[in-house]
């Protein structure tokens, strides 16, 4: 294969780069800018298997223009961290930006249901950030998620009871852990933990599942509309939940509306309500992509998921393996403030990255042999799936938590587990930031 002309790639490409590509030396099996030239990060090659590409970008364009999305693709771990720690110079602004523009159509529905994303948490780059931060860390910090351990061991055994008791999904005893057990446990537990009692658990999951669709994905235009709606009964709920007093006091809406900003004013509605919307989701949404990768991953090996069962620590370190390797959010977005250098290439003002947090969680340099799920390796902290530095997730510690009892209480319940005889690999969430088996068809011997 011949390359292609020099400028056809991105001008952000350093000299070093073209100079090889305009003599390449000996012939090799392919030409990687013109096979990074087929990447479609909402296609499904890179989807069902991504780790071929991450390699390609990491070894030959590690800051790679990406002219399907506009965004700069950055996937070696030592750029991803700088850009996490250096928030004045790496904006958090397009954050919560639709990947895909929204028409005007869409945009009225939006509207009508007084929908807005104010700078609140993962979008916020203002002064008002570190408070409404401490804010968050209180109602997810350790000592609060210990304390919850044993509502989330009473949830999981519920809804556990109800997986062994339903009817089976075919006539092999095939049950699905995904929508029964890993999707629903951690929207409960939120419920619980934040007092929210008027909506049921499948309008939450709904909504919070249609907000990622809408604002992540890459949907055509008919369902742009209906997502749009249920984004705009979310919004409506969440707003009218911070208006009334029907929450406790002490409770997380309660704290927002005593909250005062740097100013010494009350928080906003609108802010307060967009604080909402990311806790929400990101509170149970990807939380429940977290425990389904990981129930997949074990289910389908019946010593291992014995083992964790019972064996000290396998569960915890199977959990943070699952997290560097196949992280629910893959992806997360910056801007830059002003023009600057990122991995040897010269970036504008205003570019729009993607940080690769998959790909830095299987970078060689950090992590040898990063295809291998290696339980306990020594710096197994050290992947990004939650980020790093000033918007790290202030939920890491409840995720951890809950997927490891989740994982825990249903080897222990459903010891008999094996994968469903003759199950395809389960359809994914493909959205350009959150990945997950959308499927987790395991077999129970029927009684």
């Amino acid at each position: 294969m011949t390359s292609p002309a020099p400028e056809a790639y991105p001008s952000g490409i350093p000299d070093q780069r073209l100079d090889r590509a305009r003599d390449p030396g000996p012939v090799e099996p392919f030409d990687p800018f013109e096979r990074l030239a087929l990447l479609d990060v909402f296609g499904e090659p890179f989807v069902r298997d991504p780790y071929p590409w991450l390699e390609l970008l990491r070894t030959a364009s590690p800051v790679h223009h990406d002219p399907g999305t506009g965004l700069w693709l950055v996937s070696r771990h030592e750029d991803v961290r700088r850009v996490l720690l250096e928030p004045e110079e790496f904006l958090p602004d397009n954050a919560q930006h639709a990947v895909t523009p929204l028409p005007v159509p869409v945009l009225r529905i939006l509207a009508r249901g007084g929908f807005a994303l104010p700078p609140a948490l993962a979008n916020n780059g203002t002064e008002s950030h570190p408070g409404l931060r401490r804010l968050v860390t209180r109602f997810f910090h350790a000592r609060r998620v210990e304390a919850a351990v044993p509502v989330i061991e009473r949830i999981a055994g519920e809804l556990l009871a109800e997986v062994r008791s339903g009817s089976p999904l075919d006539g092999a005893g095939s049950r699905d852990l995904f929508a029964s057990y890993a999707q629903i446990l951690p929207c409960r537990v939120l419920m619980e933990l934040l007092g929210i009692q008027d909506v049921e658990p499948a309008t939450l999951i709904r909504w919070s599942d249609a907000s990622l669709e809408l604002f992540y994905g890459r949907p055509p235009l008919e369902r742009q509309l209906e997502l749009a709606e249920l984004v705009a009964e979310f919004h409506r709920w969440l707003t009218a939940t911070v208006r009334s007093g029907a929450v406790p006091e002490d409770s997380f809406i309660g704290a927002l509306r005593r909250h005062r900003l740097p100013g010494g004013e009350p928080l906003d509605v609108r802010t307060a309500v967009a604080a909402c919307f990311f806790v929400f989701i990101a509170g149970q949404s990807t939380t429940g992509q977290l425990i389904a990768t990981v129930l997949h991953r074990v289910s389908a090996e019946p010593d291992l998921w014995n083992r964790v069962a019972t064996e000290a620590g396998l569960a915890e370190a199977w959990v943070e393996e699952v997290l560097r390797r196949e992280p629910p959010v893959t992806t997360w977005r910056r801007v830059t403030a002003r023009a600057t250098s990122l991995g040897g290439v010269r970036l504008p003002a205003g570019a729009p990255l993607l940080l690769l947090l998959m790909g830095s969680g299987s970078d060689p340099d950090v992590f040898p042999e990063p295809a291998a799920m290696c339980p306990y390796r020594p710096n197994i902290r050290h992947h990004l799936a939650f980020g790093a530095g000033r918007h790290r997730c202030p939920g890491a510690s409840l995720a951890r938590t809950e997927a490891t009892v989740a994982l825990r209480a249903a080897a222990r319940a459903l010891p008999e587990v094996r994968p469903a005889a003759g199950a395809a690999e389960p359809p994914l969430l493909g959205l350009l930031s959150f990945r997950a088996p959308l499927a987790v068809p395991v077999r129970l011997p029927e009684a």
